[in-house]
């Protein structure tokens, strides 16, 4: 189990960003099929039929997305591919578009079809330089293939696609200060309703979709939803490409079938290899840094005895009390030397600078975390700041335009609940917390 490869079959094969040797190797058959024999509203069914979720981080349903876009008479249709990989621990859309960028064009210009959007768009992290003149070489080809343009393969149907590059903004990975920024404007995120499928880029209906989700789209229209649907566990179907790093044998991008064991991924030959150095595991961030860090008895085993499962029910079982989130697939795993205090003080650093600051609790709140964590990690806090945390981690909780404020403080909240321990023992002892770590935790006696 887990071997199949849905999006990174090929490639290993030279040359294969290349439109020629993309199309010698079955390229571009989905668009050939859904534009000469399936209409729009067939596409959106077997993509509902995959049972495909987001694999930008939130996994909802991206047929049931595409269902809700509005169809007002006379008014354009938009999709936009969310490109703008931020994610810290999350690399694989990045490696997807570097090594598959036709893929990406083709499932653009498949999904843009069922929905009905006739320009369309790639909005690209603005780092990322290099793989937008990989995607702009390969959309030319696309264009003088005529796969994009005017009446594309003589289908009457006319797409054109373009790629625009961001700021750098971790904000504009939230689907609306996007739009503002595609529009041109400072990127923060707006107030829902109007929700994109309604009002999105321009005042259009508009869907916005991650680079994964959209490069699924093509083997789902070649082989048909239900075949896809069989891939995978319950509600967790498909494959998923998974960012492997931290202290690993063999770190790197690994797409999986749904539901493989946590315990295979990293501990398996064809995968992580195990923890590095011979090190034992102390914990892991399972989706990116904006998920609940689970300790190391809580990663391959649920609260229950369970086998955790690479999926979105299992690594979310138990609630974040003992569970977190599949999320983006950033897969961090820290070995017994590593500081947990030390690398959520780094998280809340990076969640404070990324602010957009519209909204005060996350404004606010998340430079406070990061001064108190700083303070926590340099062998200057004490008892009361743990619990200052804890409270100020309320505050932001559920109460933020966009999903930053949650983002910044799960993290911080998990990390205590899982290591409360080791804070309190970089209060009681400040010279040993600036020199060594603590170490690992031991499994409660209790059940958790």
């Amino acid at each position: 189990m887990g071997n199949r490869k849905l999006l990174l079959e090929n490639i290993h094969i030279e040359g294969f960003d290349t439109f020629d040797v993309y199309r010698k190797n079955g390229g571009y058959r989905s668009v050939e099929k859904a534009l000469k024999s399936m209409t729009p509203d067939e596409v959106v069914e077997e993509v509902k039929k995959s049972g495909l979720r987001g694999r930008g981080g939130a996994g909802f349903p991206t047929g049931m997305k595409w269902s809700f876009l509005a169809k007002p008479e006379g008014v354009p249709r938009h999709l936009v591919c969310n490109a703008d990989e931020s994610e810290p621990g999350t690399f694989k859309d990045r490696y997807l578009m570097e090594k598959n960028p036709h893929l990406l064009i083709e499932g653009m210009i498949t999904s843009s079809y069922a929905l009905g959007a006739n320009l369309s768009f790639i909005y690209i992290r603005g780092e990322f330089m290099y793989i937008l003149h990989i995607l702009e070489k390969a959309i030319a080809e696309a264009y003088a293939n005529g796969f994009l343009g005017k009446n594309i393969l003589g289908s009457g149907y006319d797409l054109d696609l373009q790629v625009a590059p961001g700021g750098g903004a971790y904000i504009c990975g939230e689907e609306t200060a996007l739009l503002e920024s595609l529009e041109g404007k400072r990127g923060n995120p707006r107030m829902k309703p109007p929700f994109p499928a309604v009002k999105g880029l321009w005042g259009c209906p508009t869907v916005v979709n991650n680079v994964e989700s959209i490069a699924a789209v093509v083997p789902i229209v070649n082989e048909g939803g239900d075949a896809y649907a069989q891939i995978g566990i319950g509600r967790s179907t498909g494959t998923k490409l998974i960012s492997a790093s931290g202290n690993i044998v063999r770190p790197g991008v690994y797409e999986i079938d749904m539901g493989m064991t946590v315990e295979e991924f990293i501990y398996g030959d064809d995968y992580c290899r195990g923890v590095a150095n011979g090190k034992k595991l102390k914990a892991c961030v399972p989706g990116g840094s904006s998920v609940p860090i689970l300790p190391h008895f809580l990663v391959t085993k649920t609260a229950t005895g369970e086998d955790r499962l690479m999926s979105y029910e299992s690594l979310a079982d138990g609630g974040f009390a003992t569970g977190s989130m599949l999320g983006s697939g950033g897969f961090i795993v820290f070995d017994e030397d590593q500081c947990i205090v030390r690398n959520t003080w780094n998280f809340a650093r990076f969640y404070s600078h990324e602010s957009c600051g519209q909204c005060s609790p996350c404004r606010e709140g998340t430079g406070w975390m990061e001064k108190v964590l700083h303070r926590l990690e340099t062998g200057h806090g004490n008892m009361r700041d743990i619990e200052l945390l804890e409270e100020i981690n309320k505050k932001i909780e559920g109460n933020t335009i966009c999903p930053l404020g949650d983002a910044a403080a799960w993290p911080v909240a998990a990390a205590i609940r899982h290591f409360r321990d080791e804070f309190e023992w970089h209060v009681n002892e400040p010279q040993q917390a600036q020199t060594k770590n603590y170490g690992l935790i031991t499994q409660p006696s209790v059940a958790v």
